[in-house]
Order: structure tokens, then C-alpha cells, then sequence
């Protein structure tokens, strides 16, 4: 029996995002969804108000929730509201959705320190929303750029230095 957590962000499109994370030391899987929207079952074209949102199952015994905030902060720009490259809209958001207490006092805590750390031109614009049911997306969206490496991107490691 696997002690597996979740963790579920939103950093603008999903596809650049579950590109890094999967490769990440302790990341066990990773899925693409939308979350934190209207309506029940949305689809690409149809899910007003969620974000392009990434499913994180990982292992405690090797990364932390505080160790995934800090890579998501550093592979998108959390200081653009509703906007990622090239990209707009509130799908686009950055958002954490917190699934106890412990995990928004630990995005908190996370925010703090990058704002404080001045890497950033702007402050941090990341919601912190309570979870909401995380509904996957259609096959063609998950493990997009494994399937088509010269797909659209705007995700890279901005600082490669840990902030935490």
C-alpha cells in the first residue's frame, strides 16, 4: 500500500506544465484537467470559468508539497493575472488549490518567500482557491508534448535556483 499524495496547480497551459513536473524526482504521475470552474464534465471547449489545471501524484518519501510549489513558481510566471505567454483568460490562471489547511498555510508561506526573495518584476498573483473536483481532460491533451515534442510551450525554468 502506497502513502501517494496529491496536489493539484494551475500555471496557464496544462500541456508545458505536466511536461516538467513529470520528470521531477518523486512525481509518481501526473494528469491533465480543469478545475475550479462552472460546470460539471467540462471539455476543452466547454469549461467556463476552470483553469488548465495539473493533477501531481507523488511520493512524500522523496518531494514535498512545499518542493512542488517552489518548482511551479519557477517554471511559470506567477505574476501575470489570467495570462501565461501567449495565452489569456482565467483558464490561464495561476492558482493552488489547497486541499487542507496545512497546504495553504504551506502555499502561503511558499508565496511569502518568492515575493520576498524580489526574483520576480511583479508579486505574486497565485490563487489559493480550496480544492474542487479535479475533472481530467480529453486523452488528446494528456502527455501532449511526449506525443508532439515540437508542441506549444510556454513553461522553462525561469530561476534555477530553489527558492525554498
Amino acid at each position: 500500500m502506497s502513502n501517494y499524495k496529491k496536489a493539484y496547480i494551475a500555471g496557464g497551459c496544462f500541456w508545458g506544465m505536466e511536461d516538467l513536473f513529470r520528470t521531477r524526482p518523486g512525481i509518481i504521475d501526473t494528469e491533465v484537467g480543469y478545475q475550479g470552474g462552472e460546470n460539471e464534465n467540462p471539455t476543452y471547449k466547454n469549461h467556463p470559468g476552470h483553469a488548465e489545471a495539473i493533477e501531481l501524484t507523488y511520493d512524500p518519501n522523496e518531494t514535498s508539497f512545499r518542493e512542488i510549489l517552489d518548482y511551479f513558481l519557477r517554471i511559470h510566471n506567477p505574476t501575470t493575472i489570467d495570462r501565461q505567454g501567449n495565452d489569456r483568460g482565467s483558464s490561464y490562471r495561476s492558482a493552488i488549490f489547497f486541499q487542507n489547511e496545512e497546504e495553504k498555510k504551506d502555499a502561503e508561506d511558499i508565496i511569502k518567500i518568492v515575493n520576498d526573495s524580489g526574483k520576480w518584476d511583479g508579486h505574486v498573483v497565485t490563487t489559493l482557491e480550496p480544492y474542487a473536483t479535479f475533472w481530467k481532460a480529453e486523452s488528446e491533451h494528456q502527455d501532449y508534448l511526449v506525443r508532439n515534442p515540437n508542441g506549444y510551450t510556454c513553461h522553462f525554468e525561469r530561476f534555477e535556483e530553489p527558492f525554498i
